[in-house]
């Protein structure tokens, strides 16, 4: 038996503590929130996308780095073992477009209480204190202190997540242990997050959402899209969210210039468009062309790709030229804007950057300088596109640590 103490009780450090438990290990964790999986409670929109029903090649996809990390822990313990291994804990499953799994009563809390409750039951005890510092001594990991004082252990498996929504205690203290140790810790910057926009007139569309459009991203000038999909956004008062914004925020590098292409219809190519435009304008042939699109466009969108199509609201319809039409098609097909920047750390899903896998076993999660210190979940430098595949790493990460404490 060993005695481990686990930094972090969120997704990674919960099912870590189940996981060394359930083998007969004494296991302690160090939560400086006041309750455990709090950033758990909001993923999903409170609703907490738990994996990706996917299979094993499909999940290391969607990691766009550092995916070749994942291949042991992912191999040992998939989606399909995240989703038994709920359902054997009583949360029923079901799986959604994009094979995003969600618990069956869209409540983020059943996936949390459910983890601790399993967690209390294998005797896992909680501390609601924060580490302020890894003990160390010639090179192999002591335990752990905190501002009430020090606890000693076999090993220390640090879970801290990384820097965003600090509310829930992801305040990047794991990346302060890892330097302090000497371990590297690459860049940190937001991913999965919202978009900010050059462009003035998105804010007068803030609050606006568009479903069923396609969203490419481009880099610099660039002719090929970086990122294309179909889905779902969101204007807001300083640009653009919602789930493809969010997963092409992960395609973009720092210091790099991006833009947006929108194709508000992308079910019409622009020969039946500009016919669905034909026979709008032919029941309304006397009305002004700002009057005439309420059909086709959302109201407040209309102005603005007017503008982009350079064409008087006001001219009547009877008096749209044949060019100006397709000026239309091509500014419904293909709305422009610029990306200014990300939003804050605060406000992204996860962190980009994090501990140097390179420092790391893969198989173990076991720093390669500091014996019996190990590292797992959002605190590595893993991060994935949304659709539950960073809960996964988090999860399979957690399964890899645990199987250096078997008894």
């Amino acid at each position: 038996m060993s005695e481990i103490i686990i930094v972090g009780g969120g997704a990674s450090g919960l099912m870590a503590a189940i996981k060394c438990a359930e083998k007969g290990n004494k296991v302690t964790v160090f939560e400086h929130q006041k309750i455990p999986g709090k950033k758990l409670l909001i993923t999903g929109k409170g609703r907490c996308n738990v994996t990706n029903n996917s299979d094993v090649d499909t999940i290391l996809k969607n990691i766009p780095r550092n995916s070749r990390f994942m291949y042991s822990a992912l191999n040992s313990f998939d989606s399909s073992d995240t989703m038994s291994f709920f359902e054997a804990l009583g949360v029923k499953l079901k799986t959604e477009r994009g094979k995003r799994v969600f618990p069956e009563s869209d409540k983020s809390s059943d996936i949390v209480d459910a983890l601790v409750a399993r967690a209390r039951d294998c005797g896992v005890k909680f501390i609601f204190e924060g580490v302020r510092e890894i003990l160390v001594e010639e090179n192999r990991v002591i335990g752990v202190k905190t501002a009430k004082g020090k606890y000693f252990a076999d090993a220390v498996i640090v879970a801290t997540g990384g820097k965003s929504y600090p509310k829930t205690g992801s305040t990047g203290d794991g990346y302060k242990f890892a330097e302090r140790l000497g371990i590297n810790v690459t860049e940190i910057s937001p991913s999965l997050v919202p978009i900010e926009i050059k462009e003035s007139f998105v804010a007068s569309l803030s609050g606006l959402s568009l479903r069923n459009v396609t969203l490419k991203l481009f880099k610099g000038d660039s002719t090929k899209p970086v990122y294309e999909e179909l889905g779902e956004m969101l204007f807001t008062h300083f640009g653009v969210s919602g789930p493809l914004v969010l997963t092409s925020s992960a395609h973009m590098e720092s210091n790099a210039d991006y833009r947006y292409e929108i194709d508000l219809k992308p079910a019409l190519d622009e020969k039946k468009l500009d016919d669905r435009i034909l026979r709008d304008f032919s029941l309304n042939t006397n009305r002004a062309i700002s009057n005439t699109l309420t059909k086709l466009l959302p109201s407040s969108l209309i102005l603005p790709i007017l503008k982009s199509a350079k064409i008087d609201p006001q001219t009547k319809v009877n008096s749209v030229t044949k060019e100006q039409r397709k000026a239309l098609v091509k500014s419904v097909k293909g709305m422009k804007l610029t990306v200014s920047g990300k939003r804050p750390i605060d406000e992204a899903v996860i962190t980009r950057g994090g501990v140097d896998t390179k420092e790391i076993n893969p198989k173990t999660m076991e720093s390669k300088k500091i014996s019996s210190l190990y590292f797992i979940g959002e605190v590595l430098d893993i991060d994935a596109y949304t659709g539950g595949f960073n809960l996964q790493i988090a999860f399979s990460t957690a399964n890899a640590v645990s199987n250096n404490f078997s008894i």
